[in-house]
């Protein structure tokens, strides 16, 4: 079975790129058991794509969702904007959920899930009042990667990791502030902050993380959960698909 990962557009020696960390394929296949294949971001054109997939995985990235697509006026992080990434992932979580193809979207992806259905977002957590800062700060990967605080878990996710509390890492700049159509919370920062959603009316298996489960995730035991949960649900869809041909 066959797991989609969007990827960024990027510029690299003037010349134009796609591409994502490697890790999150390495997720894919070690994790959830599905041959991890990139999407490159085309636009909407590439809903087609999802016929050919089990599962959607919308990974993390550096960039930030524009905050035109979600009525957020003037953006805050200019220099941070990924437009065709946006044009791409935006319609294909719309259309993957419509199908009711497994999506487990992280980081940036929570946050392109909460737009593509009516929501918004916090343009920059630690500089609004009350808030933690999230962002990873200095130090080696594995210093920046590794857990930062306690999340309280509820719902499926709660049921999927098997306790209502887990510590995770935390390298984000942007949070979801409404929260879009249909999503429930299932995970939430001691400052408020949304950290996990979920979509119950979904025909299909969904869950959106705010942290890194896919950073060594064979290493954690919530993260070899969360890519089994979602390797399960892509299997599943798989097989009733197989059987209604």
């Amino acid at each position: 079975m066959i797991v989609g990962i969007p990827a960024c557009a990027k510029f690299i020696s003037d010349m134009p790129f796609h591409q994502t960390p490697a890790r999150y394929a390495q997720a894919v296949l070690g994790g959830a058991g599905a041959f991890p294949v990139l999407i490159p971001p085309l636009g909407d054109s590439m809903i087609g794509l999802l016929d050919n997939l089990a599962g959607l995985l919308v990974p993390g990235s550096p960039s930030n969702v524009h905050p035109g697509h979600y009525g957020g006026g003037e953006s805050e992080t200019p220099d941070f904007h990924d437009l065709e990434r946006d044009g791409t992932t935006l319609p294909l979580i719309r259309a993957a959920i419509v199908r009711g193809i497994p999506v487990l979207a992280i980081c940036r992806g929570i946050q392109e899930l909460n737009v593509a259905l009516g929501g918004s977002l916090i343009q920059r957590v630690h500089a609004r009042a009350g808030r933690q800062d999230h962002r990873g700060g200095p130090g080696s990967h594995e210093v920046r990667y590794g857990a930062k605080h306690a999340v309280a878990v509820t719902g499926s996710l709660a049921r999927i990791v098997g306790t209502d509390s887990i510590e995770v890492n935390s390298l984000h700049g942007q949070a979801i502030d409404r929260l879009g159509d249909g999503l429930a919370v299932e995970a939430t920062a001691a400052d408020g902050t949304i950290e996990a959603v979920a979509l119950p009316s979904a025909p299909g298996w969904l869950l959106g993380v705010q942290w890194h489960p896919e950073w060594a995730f064979a290493a954690n035991p919530h993260s070899v959960a969360i890519f089994a949960a979602f390797g399960d649900a892509c299997r599943s869809r798989k097989t009733s698909n197989q059987k209604a041909c």
